[in-house]
């Protein structure tokens, strides 16, 4: 795995990464600035080249990550090997295997940067630290896991709801440039159908 890793590396234009980070925090809560500092101390830059696996299967996850600019996807092996895909993220926003990471456990879902990525992450026993500086870090956490627990639960109604062009026209309204950066095959199982019917979707949606 080739990460771009240390931030002396990249003196100029860190900030902007961190600048981002505090954008999609503060439509949660405002950051005081001596927790702005610690997040500059312990989020990390990275970049990630396309296609590579950062937390495999098999592994207790080690980072959260918040994704900067690029697309990822979450993912776990179903019957007979197929790879299906839990979650995608459309823009900035925190991305790991929130339940495993969180209680230290080994992951069965495998974290994919589908496209160059760049990220900021932090480690698990980093986040401790955080949250023994930071007087804001437990309350944003609670709430961006609550965010995603209610965005896969939301995902799991429309799988037995929403016929599948309904489920294809909510995610284009709610997630409308992952259709132009992710491969179909990561999108149609995603939306619980196979890579041909979205194809034909698609096909329908355009005539």
């Amino acid at each position: 795995m080739s990460y771009l890793y240390d931030l002396q590396q990249f003196p100029f234009g860190m900030e902007q990464y961190y600048e981002r980070f505090f954008s999609y925090v503060a439509e949660i809560l405002i950051l005081p600035e001596a927790d702005k500092r610690s997040i500059r101390d312990l989020f990390k830059p990275v970049f990630v080249p396309r296609d590579t696996i950062i937390e495999p299967a098999g592994h207790v996850p080690q980072y959260h990550n918040f994704i900067v600019s690029g697309y990822m996807r979450n993912f776990h092996l179903g019957p007979d090997d197929q790879e299906i895909t839990t979650d995608l993220n459309d823009g900035s926003r925190f991305f790991t295997s929130y339940f495993h990471f969180m209680n230290r456990t080994v992951s069965n879902e495998n974290l994919h940067c589908i496209t160059d990525c760049e990220l900021l992450r932090i480690s698990r026993d980093d986040v401790e630290v955080g949250a023994q500086r930071s007087s804001t870090q437990k309350d944003y956490t609670i709430q961006i896991l609550q965010k995603h627990l209610e965005a896969e639960k939301m995902r799991i109604n429309d799988l037995t709801t929403l016929t599948a062009e309904d489920r294809y026209r909510k995610f284009l309204r709610e997630k409308p440039t992952i259709i132009h950066h992710v491969p179909l095959r990561y999108v149609a199982s995603y939306l619980g159908i196979t890579q041909r019917h979205l194809s034909r979707l698609r096909g329908g949606f355009k005539s």
